[in-house]
C-alpha cells in the first residue's frame, strides 16, 4: 500500500481508490480529501463499503485499485465500532486509554506521568475521577467517550470514528454530537462514518455520499435530498424543512417513518 506524504493542507487523499474482497469490490474508483480543521461525515447505507473506506485511510486495508496520501508525520486517532468490543475483556478505563502508548510492554504497567496524562484526558471529554472503573461499568454514552479520549491520547490531527452513534440511545447521540463539536471547535479535525441521516448527519458541515463509488460530496443541504438519496439507497426517499434543517423521511411499504432527532448543534 502507498500511503505517500502531501505537503499541503490536505490531512488526508484518496486517489482512485478501489478495495475488494477477492472477486467482490466493495469501494470502487473513490478520489476525495480531508483538509486540516474539516469536519466530514461519510454516509450510506449498510455493505456500502464505509468501514472498508476508513480501513484503507488508515493502513489497515490494501487497496485493489489507487491510493491513499498522507500528510507527512500526520499522527491519525481511531475510534472503532463499540460493537466490536468485548466489554468482558478484564480491563480498566486508564488501561483502555493508554494502550496507545508507543513503547510495548510485555506487561501493562501505568507510569505515573501516563495516569496523569489519562487523568487529564478523561477530564477533558467529562469523565474525570473514573479512570479505576472497569470499562463494562460504564454507561454507552461513557464508554463511546473512553474510546474516543483513547484516540486522543497522542493528540492526533485527524480523528477517525466508525459509526460512533450505532446502537446508542437519544441521549448519548446528542452526547457525542456534541463532543464531537467542541472538538473540531478546539481545533481537531474529525472524520466519521454514520448512516444516521436526521441524528448527526445532517447536523455535519461537509457529507460524502457513498454506495461502493461516491454519489455526492457537499453540505447537508446539497446533498440529502431526493434523487441523491435514492441513488444512494436505492429507493424513494423524502425531505422536508425543520429549524432550516433537511429532515429525511424512509418510504417503506407505503408508511412515512420520521427517525428520531436530536437538537441543533
Amino acid at each position: 500500500m502507498n500511503l505517500r506524504p502531501v505537503t499541503d493542507d490536505r490531512l488526508v487523499s484518496c486517489h482512485h481508490l478501489s478495495c475488494a474482497y477477492g472477486d467482490n469490490v466493495v469501494v470502487s474508483d473513490v478520489t476525495f480529501d480531508v483538509e486540516r480543521g474539516e469536519f466530514v461525515g461519510i454516509v450510506g447505507p449498510s455493505g456500502s463499503g464505509k468501514t472498508t473506506l476508513l480501513r484503507a485511510i488508515l493502513g489497515m486495508a490494501k487497496p485493489a485499485h489507487g491510493e491513499v496520501t498522507t500528510r507527512k508525520d500526520v499522527r491519525l486517532g481511531y475510534v472503532p465500532q463499540v460493537e466490536s468490543v468485548d466489554w468482558n475483556f478484564p480491563v480498566k478505563v486508564l488501561e483502555v486509554i493508554v494502550m496507545t502508548r508507543a513503547q510495548r510492554r510485555v506487561l501493562p504497567r501505568i507510569t505515573p506521568a501516563e495516569r496523569r496524562d489519562a487523568n487529564d484526558m478523561l477530564e477533558r471529554i467529562g469523565l474525570g475521577g473514573l479512570g479505576d472503573r472497569h470499562i463494562r461499568e460504564l454507561s454507552g454514552g461513557q464508554q463511546q467517550r473512553v474510546f474516543i479520549a483513547r484516540a486522543l491520547f497522542h493528540n492526533p490531527d485527524l480523528l477517525v470514528l466508525d459509526e460512533p452513534t450505532t446502537g446508542v440511545d437519544v441521549r448519548t447521540r446528542h452526547e457525542v454530537l456534541h463532543l464531537l463539536a467542541d472538538l473540531h471547535r478546539e481545533g481537531i479535525s474529525v472524520l466519521l462514518t454514520t448512516h444516521d441521516l436526521n441524528g448527526l448527519a445532517a447536523h455535519l458541515p461537509r457529507l460524502v455520499c457513498l454506495n461502493r463509488e461516491i454519489i455526492a460530496d457537499g453540505s447537508p443541504r446539497e446533498v440529502l435530498v431526493p434523487d441523491v438519496l435514492e441513488r444512494l439507497y436505492g429507493a424513494p426517499m423524502y425531505v422536508l424543512e425543520h429549524g432550516g434543517m433537511p429532515v429525511v423521511l424512509d418510504h417503506t411499504e407505503g408508511v412515512v417513518v420520521e427517525p428520531l432527532r436530536p437538537r441543533a448543534v
